[in-house]
Formats: C-alpha cells, sequence, structure tokens
C-alpha cells in the first residue's frame, strides 16, 4: 500500500516552506523544523554568524555532531558494558555453577 503524502508547512527562521511529508510523519517533521528553528535562533543570537545560509549551514553542523557524539557515546557505553560483563562471567564463572 502506497503512504499517502501531503504538503506541511513548517517556519524556520520566519520563514514558510512547504515539505511534502506522509501523514504518519506529520509530527516528526513538524518537530525536526522546530529543533531546526531553535538551534537556528541560538546560532543567530549568538552574533558571530550572519546570513540566513551560513547559519543553516552551522546549525546543520551542530545538530549532525551531536547525533555522531550520542551514536559515539552509545559505541563507547556498549563496549564497556560488554568488557564488565566478560569480567563479571570470568570472575564468576569458577564458582557460578555454569
Amino acid at each position: 500500500m502506497a503512504q499517502q503524502s501531503t504538503t506541511v508547512e513548517v517556519k524556520i527562521l520566519d520563514k514558510e516552506y512547504l515539505v511534502a511529508c506522509p501523514e504518519e510523519e506529520q509530527e516528526a517533521l513538524l518537530r525536526a523544523a522546530r529543533h531546526l528553528d531553535s538551534k537556528m535562533r541560538e546560532i543567530r543570537a549568538s552574533g558571530k554568524v550572519f546570513g540566513t545560509e551560513r547559519i543553516a549551514v552551522m546549525a546543520a553542523l551542530n545538530i549532525t555532531h551531536e547525533l555522531l557524539e550520542r551514536d559515539t557515546m552509545s559505541d563507547a557505553t556498549s563496549t564497556l558494558l560488554r568488557a564488565m560483563d566478560s569480567k563479571l562471567d570470568g570472575a564468576l564463572g569458577d564458582g557460578s555453577g555454569r
């Protein structure tokens, strides 16, 4: 079954954009647009970056960095937990009855 796509209006940095989006993804799109708008406003308010295009690029870089850091942290946490599990198995292996 084909997904029904509708046009959703999002407002980013006081400019309106029309975006085609499946109906079931509309809320996610609106949340993403609000997040991007918030990041762009933060950057604009800092007074260090001028021009909508530059602000958008900096926001995209910041958001991407946050996502990559989260993924890296997840990988590091997962590796640490596996190492701890292995050490616990080794320490308990002798007397655990396994």
